[in-house]
């Protein structure tokens, strides 16, 4: 999945952290997207010959959905050509955009088709009628926009600041930190997190933290799995890999040299 250079509309830059797209005109290919736990729900448009399905459930995904928190390590799998635009949403937007309980997405995607307070097939008509990439994430920006209206979302929210904390640090803040820096008991924070995010703070920081050592082992720089840790805030050499492997369902070293195979 590459991340694309696109100006995002002012209008929904609060709730739209990047755009994503992916395709393949090889009509005999098979196709496997590892999905690891990052924080981020997403939109996501897809076109396929035979569909896509979230395994290890078997699940056919509807052609326009919204995809939750991913706590377990999961798969995205189609066969055949294949194209699909994601617009990765910032953790509170998923309550915000479909007044839905988080925790009911978690592992799991929600049909957009299904929406009962806007028409989100004519956006989907579009989409199948649209050619080119540009075109899509115009109109699944058009979809969010309307989402934002039909919600009425709050402006100012603590729990966005308490986000942006956990993300600057690498998920290395501590809970009383965050409800020192925006007036809010340990209590409070954690209730207000779990019915926006659909996680706990420590939940989410944790993820964080794995998605920071996720990224220091794809990269060069680092030879060494003691040191991707350290750096990652993880206290030992066992605390990580115990960590990794709860996301990914593999360790740390098997994940390299899977990763080194594939190149």
């Amino acid at each position: 999945m590459e991340e694309i250079q696109y100006i995002l509309r002012e209008s929904i830059r609060p709730y739209v952290n990047c755009i994503m797209v992916s395709e393949s005109s090889n009509q005999k290919g098979h196709y496997e997207l590892p999905i690891y736990a990052d924080g981020y729900p997403g939109i996501m448009f897809q076109q396929s010959a035979k569909g896509f399905y979230l395994q290890p459930r078997d699940k056919k995904l509807s052609e326009l959905f919204l995809y939750g928190q991913t706590l377990e390590p999961i798969t995205l799998e189609s066969e055949g050509e294949y194209q699909f635009v994601v617009l990765q949403l910032y953790p509170f937007a998923s309550k915000y955009l479909l007044g839905v309980d988080p925790r009911e997405l978690n592992d799991d995607c929600y049909d957009l088709l299904q929406l009962n307070n806007l028409d989100a097939k004519k956006y989907h008509q579009k989409l199948l009628s649209a050619n080119e990439l540009s075109q899509k994430i115009e109109i699944i920006s058009d979809l969010v926009e309307e989402l934002i209206e039909v919600h009425q979302v709050p402006e100012d929210d603590r729990i966005q600041q308490a986000i942006k904390l956990v993300v600057e640090s690498e998920g290395k803040v501590r809970v009383k930190e965050i409800c020192d820096e925006i007036y809010l008991t340990e209590r409070t924070l954690e209730r207000n997190f779990q019915q926006q995010i659909g996680l706990s703070p420590k939940q989410f920081a944790k993820i964080i933290q794995f998605q920071t050592s996720l990224n220091k082992l794809n990269q060069t720089e680092y030879d060494n799995l003691t040191h991707v840790g350290l750096d990652s805030g993880f206290t030992d050499q066992s605390h990580f890999i115990r960590v990794f492997k709860h996301y990914t369902g593999q360790t740390p070293s098997f994940y390299l040299k899977n990763t080194a195979l594939a190149q």
